[in-house]
Formats: C-alpha cells, structure tokens, sequence
C-alpha cells in the first residue's frame, strides 16, 4: 500500500514522514513525492502545509498536473486522503489569509481568522490543546474524547455543514480542529507533534477503508 506525502514546498515533511514510517505497517510504503505519476498511484494521499492559505495554494498549483491529480484521485477515485494543518484548509471553499483566495471546495466552508473572546489569548494559537466536541469517527478510534494536540495556526475551516467538523479545540472561541467526509479527513493540529494521540491517528489512517 503506498502512501504519498505530497512535496509542494511547504510543510514539515520530514517530522511528518518519519511519523508515518514510523506506524507503517509490513505491507505500507511511505513516499514524500512532487511527482504527480506517483501521486496518481497512490492508495493515500497525505497533503501537509505551513504558512500562509494564497502561498501555499499558489506553490500547489505551481506543480504542473497536481491539483488536477489530486482531484481525479480524492474527489473521483475515493482514494483516503488528510489534510494537514494548510492542508486541511486547503479543502475549504475559500481562505481569507491575506486576501480571499479559492480553496478545492471539497469541505464546504471558509478559513476564518481566529479571534478569541479573552484578549489574554494570543494569535497564533500555539501549543497543546485539548480536542472537544468529537464526532465517532474510524481515524479517531482510540484516541481520548480530550487528547491534547499540538496547534500552530492563526486561521480555521469553519464548515457549513456541523456534520462535516469531526472535532473541535476550545481557544477563547469554539475553533475546528478536524474535519471529515466520505473519503477526506482533515485535522488543525500537527498529529506528528502531538504524541499518542497523534501516532494513533496516523495509524488509524493507513488503516482506514472508507
């Protein structure tokens, strides 16, 4: 089974490819990849990102033939697919990080700068915290209904649609933390940061048949 972590130059691939290798199973492989004939064979997709929403999906789309191979194979082939941090807002409608800029449309909703109610907290939300609000979901099996996460983002995916927000994290507001649909999840924090509950996700990944 191949999964492709996909190398647009944005992301910490590195940390992010040593955790999947790391619960990889004997018949899972592993792959950082910009090359968009092995992303069209990939069984999982993975899409990390850092930094800004415009500059990221302006390097993804830099890569000739990728948004096109990740539509074909996520959207029209049901192949497993997470987004990570910029990776998961990526699969909003639009993002409004320094201007309003078009996402994949796949999670309906729009990447919403974070303003907490308590001018104590500070933007970026940076550091451990606690998941609230978790939807039963196979990519959350096992994983405490209050798992501490690590976060780095000064944005969130607010969905249209409740259904499609699998967890939240509580930060002066009420913040999406993962979302999900058929075949597509997507999680704020950085599940190869965040320990336990972190490996447990990415385990139940490379396990999960939609």
């Amino acid at each position: 089974m191949l999964t492709t972590i996909v190398d647009y130059g944005s992301g910490n691939l590195h940390s992010a490819a040593k955790a999947f290798e790391r619960m990889a199973g004997p018949s899972d492989r592993i792959c950082v990849t910009d090359d968009v004939s092995v992303i069209a064979t990939a069984d999982r997709i993975v899409l990390p990102g850092v930094g800004a929403f415009g500059d990221c999906r302006a390097g993804l789309m830099k890569v000739e033939g990728l948004y096109e191979t990740l539509q074909t194979a996520v959207i029209d082939q049901a192949r497993p697919f997470m987004g990570i941090c910029v990776g998961m807002q990526l699969m909003a409608t639009v993002g409004e990080e320094h201007g309003t800029h078009d996402g994949f449309g796949w999670i309906s909703g729009t990447v919403t700068p974070i303003r907490p109610d308590d001018p104590a907290l500070k933007v970026p939300h940076m550091g451990w915290n606690n998941l609230v609000n978790c939807a039963p979901h196979p990519v959350l099996d096992g994983i405490s209904a209050s798992a501490y996460c690590y976060f780095v983002h000064s944005f969130h995916l607010k969905t249209d649609k409740a259904t499609d927000c699998l967890a939240q994290v509580d930060y002066g507001e009420r913040l999406t933390a993962m979302v999900g649909r058929d075949n597509m999840v997507g999680v704020q924090f950085h599940p190869e940061k965040s320990q336990a509950p972190g490996l447990r996700l990415i385990s139940n990944f490379l396990t999960w048949t939609p």
